[in-house]
């Protein structure tokens, strides 16, 4: 079986749940050399004694990535423990579900801007020279909500354009370095990050709002990035469904909105609040 990740030096934060954690694992299987960054201390010390059962190396960081100072320290231990860094997975953040006429607590955007786009942007600052030294690689965990603006999810939206449209700056300075930048765009996966999502007033719903059966189980998704991220893809893209979603913006935008609105259950957030 192939291993493209074996002995890589890998971080990822936002490790701690959802595709981070399946990642690490997935990852741990291929004995990948792994840091592990969330704010949760006791779920990522699991997650790391998980990997390790699985052969990997693996160390745990606790980091929240809004702080730049604490994404600096994550990198330096990394480095400092192996040596260097072959992959950033920027994938820390978090969702939103909620109508913007509603939101009464505007720092809302704010907070979320902090950790779903600067804590990748800090994150990369402080790993290029070390990415520059191996020719590594940046993965940005992404949403589709980066290629399509989806009621409801204005401020998540608009962090996810913000790290599509840094990106790919990013990358074209970088052509020259030998670093590839991978973007993912992820529809709706099976992950607790819709129950998580906050609400009008900042907090999280604690249910879902879409039938999670039709949602791609995390293995499938997590699977699916890797592949493309060994085959240093640009843009990754992880169904039909959602590469149609894309050509519609450019042919039928209208036609796009309607489908957004009745996909994100739209209608049912005057309950929702």
């Amino acid at each position: 079986m192939s291993k493209p990740f074996e002995n890589k030096r890998i971080i990822i934060t936002g490790a701690s749940s959802g595709i981070g954690k399946e990642m690490a694992v997935q990852l741990s299987r291929q004995a990948a050399r792994l840091t592990l960054a969330a704010r949760s201390t006791d779920r990522l010390a699991e997650i790391a004694h998980l990997c390790q059962e699985n052969g990997a190396q693996a160390i745990h960081v606790p980091t929240d990535v809004s702080d730049a100072s604490q994404c600096q320290n994550l990198i330096q231990t990394s480095v400092n423990h192996y040596g260097g860094i072959d992959l950033l997975v920027n994938n820390a953040g978090y969702s939103m579900w909620a109508k913007f006429e509603d939101i009464t607590q505007m720092e809302i955007g704010e907070k979320l801007f902090q950790v779903k786009f600067f804590g990748s942007v800090y994150c990369t600052h402080a790993a290029l020279p070390f990415l520059k030294a191996s020719k590594g690689q940046i993965l940005t965990i992404a949403s589709l909500t980066g290629k399509i603006g989806v009621p409801s999810r204005t401020y998540y939206s608009a962090a996810n354009h913000a790290l599509a449209g840094f990106f790919d700056a990013l990358r074209g300075e970088l052509i020259d370095d030998g670093v590839k930048v991978s973007m993912v765009y992820p529809g709706y996966i099976a992950t607790s990050i819709r129950e998580k999502a906050i609400n009008s007033a900042g907090k999280p719903h604690g249910k879902t709002h879409i039938v999670e059966s039709n949602a791609m189980p995390v293995d499938i998704c997590v699977r699916q990035i890797l592949e493309a991220t060994a085959m240093k893809k640009r843009d990754i893209l992880l169904t039909f469904k959602d590469r149609v979603g894309t050509w519609l913006k450019l042919i039928s935008p209208s036609l796009l909105d309607y489908i957004a609105r009745k996909e994100t259950a739209y209608d049912q957030l005057s309950n929702a609040k």
